[in-house]
């Protein structure tokens, strides 16, 4: 199960409980939904989606639990609708590019305090999906069989489609073996000195090919 199945079987959850609750005034149980249906909102939404900015909004208003409630009860719906139908990829996948920035730098501070293994897993998220949002970019589809496609799969699909040469494509393919070593403990096959290129390296390729 994706984690993108994995939001919207929780915002069902949340949803299903709303519509069983007999609500004749306001109560504990009304409370503890609400802050909970306000969590996974913000847990699913992309910041600067308008389901983000609803919930702004929501959090702003002078009103009581019950209609907070309400209120999040329909971001809920409409957010785990459009999950389902296929708009919203992945929380991560359509990020921003200041979003992916702060990625590396999150990962350059790990790297800087002696933590190589998790800042080469941050930036080999990073760069899947930057990749991703590439092929999206380009008209690539990044689904096969109504699965998502891997990585290897799309970095040889957007040079295919002449986005990138071959050699970005090799470069690409090394950086996602580093990833992959690092996501399976294979900790000893790279070192920081590789990280650190790996982190660079990713930063430039956002720089020029943006998506």
């Amino acid at each position: 199960m994706t984690d993108l199945e994995k939001m919207a079987e929780q915002l069902d959850s949340l949803i299903d409980e709303y519509d069983r609750m007999s609500r004749p005034g306001p109560g504990e149980n009304v409370r503890i939904l609400k802050n909970r249906l306000e969590a996974a909102v913000e847990r699913a939404s992309l910041p600067g989606s308008t389901y983000a900015k609803q919930l702004t909004e929501v959090r702003l208003e002078r009103a009581s639990d019950g209609w907070r409630l309400d209120a999040l009860h329909g971001i809920a719906v409409g957010l785990r609708d459009d999950i389902r139908s296929g708009w919203v990829d992945s929380v991560v996948e359509l990020v921003h590019a200041d979003m992916h920035s702060d990625y590396l730098e999150m990962a350059e501070s790990l790297l800087d305090s002696g933590y190589k293994d998790p800042a080469a897993v941050i930036t080999g998220t990073s760069l899947e999906v930057h990749v991703r949002a590439l092929c999206v970019k380009s008209g690539i589809a990044t689904d096969a069989g109504g699965k998502p496609k891997k990585a290897d799969t799309m970095n040889a699909d957007l040079k295919k489609a002449g986005v990138y040469d071959g050699l970005q494509q090799k470069q690409v393919t090394a950086w996602m073996d580093l990833r992959n070593k690092a996501a399976h403990g294979n900790y000893g096959d790279y070192d920081k000195a590789q990280v650190r290129l790996f982190i660079d390296g990713v930063r430039a390729l956002m720089v020029k090919y943006p998506a």
